[in-house]
């Protein structure tokens, strides 16, 4: 931790400050995500098609609105995004557990979604910008805060539970209300406007000129295995411990989520630091992506009907997948501010979390398929492959975009209106 501590200290106010509200978006927004389903459909009552129809919504008033945020962020900087994001939030996490109508609920689900969309491309930008070049060492801290909040939102989360989900739902929404505060009163208003940056020409040109960048568009889609194979934490993985452990199966999932988080806590600056040292950005994401493809090879070799054998390919699955995920998740955030050319950063960083949480969506329905297909013809092994393939095709695109030289901004004109 004094390592962490001594990197923090390293960069300026207002980036410490963005990394310290994300380890409250984080620990608030964690604390009750995981218990809400249980709540609507227990606490509530609702049937199993509104449960999932409310969180869709906030899936989708997320993912689908990412660029709306970016946007927003370039247009009008980046202090005001991430104080509404966190206002909203505010108001629909206190929503969450104090209203029992559909409809209601729905409202607050889509508001809690729309703020992420806020302040997520904000955030990011914000932090680019005050790194500068060192955009890498930032992220890398910025990782570990965000993985410590998703650490510790649980666990908080389960001790307000044994009282109340309502008092669950005040104590994050107050979170989210001294957030707002704090960044309204210490966050320095910012924005990152270069001439000719295409800003000031009206949404849709700048939303032109960011799908003219084909570099960073080929980029986007080849990340979009990474993403689908860090999800599996949430869905392959629970599959395999439910089906090979049975009712221990929850236990074990709760156990590998603060594996994954905790790797990703103690080892993200010496996993960064280490990969820096050895290895350019584009090889760092190959090696990066290549592990975590790799992740899922010990549950292909698993043995069927052995439980241990199946626990211990769990733990070297999660552990692959978070030491793969912390090398790539701040040279990938790098990459994208190096494809921007600098310029209209918060809406690339947009419209890139809006091609991930598409490639998720798909992903997770292609994956929960072939898990329903390999059961039925007891070859478990071949949902394993296919994520192993993800990881490896995920390696080779990248690769093949650093050899090309398309790892670098070309020189672009802005589209106008």
């Amino acid at each position: 931790m004094n390592q962490v501590w001594r990197q923090t200290r390293s960069f300026p106010p207002a980036a410490r400050l963005l990394m310290a509200n994300q380890f409250g978006i984080n620990l608030a927004f964690y604390m009750l995500m995981p218990y809400l389903a249980t709540h609507l459909a227990d606490g509530l009552g609702l049937a199993a098609w509104a449960v999932g129809l409310v969180l869709g919504v906030r899936t989708f008033s997320q993912q689908g609105m990412f660029l709306i945020g970016g946007t927003l962020a370039d247009r009008f900087g980046y202090k005001a995004p991430i104080m509404a994001g966190c206002l909203l939030r505010t108001l629909g996490f206190g929503l969450l557990g104090w209203v029992g109508n559909l409809p209601a609920l729905l409202a607050a689900s889509a508001a809690t979604g729309f703020a992420g969309a806020l302040f997520n491309p904000a955030v990011r930008a914000y932090l680019a910008a005050e790194a500068g070049e060192r955009r890498v060492d930032a992220f890398a801290v910025f990782n570990v805060y965000y993985q410590a909040g998703m650490l510790l939102g649980p666990l908080v989360g389960l001790a307000l539970l044994a009282a109340d989900f309502r008092l669950v739902c005040t104590v994050a929404a107050a979170v989210f209300a001294v957030l707002t505060l704090l960044q309204w009163r210490a966050l320095p208003a910012r924005h990152h406007r270069q001439p000719g940056d295409g800003w000031q020409d009206g949404v849709l040109a700048q939303w032109r000129d960011v799908v003219a960048n084909r570099p960073f568009l080929l980029f986007s889609a080849a990340m979009i295995g990474s993403y689908v194979l860090t999800f599996q934490v949430y869905l392959a993985l629970p599959l395999a411990a439910s089906d090979a452990l049975g009712a221990r199966g929850t236990a074990v999932t709760s156990g590998l989520f603060v594996v994954s988080a905790a790797v990703a806590v103690v080892g993200q600056l010496r996993l960064t630091g280490w990969a820096k040292a050895r290895w350019q950005p584009g090889q760092a994401l190959v090696r990066g992506l290549t592990a975590m493809g790799l992740a899922f090879v010990p549950l292909a070799l698993s043995p069927r009907g052995s439980s241990v054998a199946v626990l211990v390919s769990l733990v070297v699955a999660v552990v692959l997948l978070a030491a793969g995920s912390a090398i790539v998740y701040p040279f990938e955030m790098d990459t994208v501010v190096a494809l921007s050319g600098n310029r209209l950063i918060a809406t690339h960083y947009g419209l890139d979390n809006t091609v991930s949480g598409l490639g998720i969506t798909l992903g997770n329905f292609g994956t929960g398929a072939l898990w329903d297909f390999a059961g039925r013809h007891d070859a478990t092994w071949l949902t394993w492959a296919a994520l192993t393939a993800t990881g490896t095709a995920c390696a080779a695109a990248v690769a093949t975009l650093a050899r090309t030289g398309r790892l670098t901004a070309p020189q672009r004109q802005p589209v106008t209106a």
